[in-house]
């Protein structure tokens, strides 16, 4: 089972940066979606969820990079873990809520 970047690890900076990118496009479709109709408040909440969720899953990305600088990298923290699993979680709820 491959990460999807050739010759990268779980521990691979490269790998950590296309979780982001991905992130980072999910967030950009996601507020494009929401203020497709217009900018009514409930879009503009939308978008701001959207913003923190992807703050919150950039912040948890630049702190593992900076982590995996040094030969043996410590494994991600749990609260680190968690923090990127609700992100996902929740770029998945505002999705299902702006199709319906």
């Amino acid at each position: 089972m491959g990460s999807g970047i050739p010759g990268s690890s779980p521990s691979d900076p490269a790998r950590v940066a296309a979780y982001d990118a991905s992130a980072t496009v999910v967030a950009l479709l996601a507020g494009r979606q929401a203020l497709h109709s217009g900018a009514t408040p409930v879009a503009l909440v939308a978008v701001a969820l959207t913003a923190v969720a992807w703050l919150g899953f950039l912040a948890v990305a630049h702190r593992r990079v900076r982590r995996l600088g040094v030969a043996r990298p410590e494994p991600l923290a749990p609260r680190g873990a968690l923090t990127a699993a609700l992100c996902t979680v929740a770029f998945a709820a505002f999705a299902a809520a702006m199709l319906f």
